[in-house]
């Protein structure tokens, strides 16, 4: 019988201090900015928490980038970054709260949540890429006609986003190669930003701990694949 306690798995120690890390570092970073942000460091620590979970192939971690990028876009529209508003609040979330009942309908086992993870074909590379492109095309004239900031790379985070989003959802470990394009490009934005305002600054550590965290994620991946396999 599925309960409350299979929602929670149990973490290493790497993992622990990953996280801890992770959280600390943000915290003392946001102490010493001058303009405080409260919901920069809520999202960070939401977002951090999140790539834990998602590691372990855990559906928690689908609930938690749903507040993940509530959070986010509401930081990325102070700064008119819409491309990255519109990417998490209009795509982000509804693909996280959709991989959520994708992994919970595909359970490695009956008594888990952990989802049950699958391998990239052919057929499923060409859906991404299509996905792909179809949406970054979309979003691109939508962009520039809300005069977005730093539009070329914005682009670049859309595409990248969905990208990660639509292998999440096939259950393949390469989501997270996505996801590390995707930080790479998200810290190159937010040091644009944080040359203008310093309030942001914890935004680019805070894509560096992501892409600690999603690199950690493949691996994982990749591990606890190799181990659903043998069982």
């Amino acid at each position: 019988m599925l309960s409350l306690k299979n929602f929670f798995p149990k973490f290493n120690m790497f993992e622990k201090l990953l996280w801890t890390i992770s959280v600390v570092g943000v915290t003392v970073l946001f102490m010493f900015v001058p303009q405080k942000n409260p919901i920069t460091l809520a999202a960070t620590i939401t977002g951090v928490t999140s790539l834990i979970f998602v590691a372990k192939g855990n559906v928690i971690g689908q609930f938690l980038i749903v507040v993940f990028s509530v959070l986010y876009s509401i930081v990325s529209l102070e700064f008119h970054y819409y491309g990255e508003m519109i990417t998490y609040l209009f795509m982000s979330t509804p693909s996280a709260i959709f991989t959520a009942f994708l992994w919970l309908k595909n359970p490695a086992s009956s008594q888990k949540v952990e989802v049950k993870m699958a391998h990239l074909t052919p057929k499923k590379s060409a859906v991404a890429l299509i996905l792909t492109v179809f949406a970054t095309f979309i979003f691109y004239f939508v962009l520039k006609a809300l005069n977005t900031a730093n539009l070329e790379i914005s682009t670049i985070s859309i595409a990248t986003s969905m990208s990660a989003a639509v292998l999440m959802m096939m259950r393949v470990p390469y989501y997270a190669v996505a996801y590390s394009a995707n930080d790479i490009v998200l810290i190159l934005m937010w040091l644009m930003a944080s040359s203008k305002n310093p309030v942001y600054f914890p935004m680019v550590f805070n894509f560096m701990i992501f892409l600690a965290n999603d690199i950690y994620g493949f691996v994982s991946w990749k591990k606890i694949r190799g181990k659903q396999e043998r069982l």
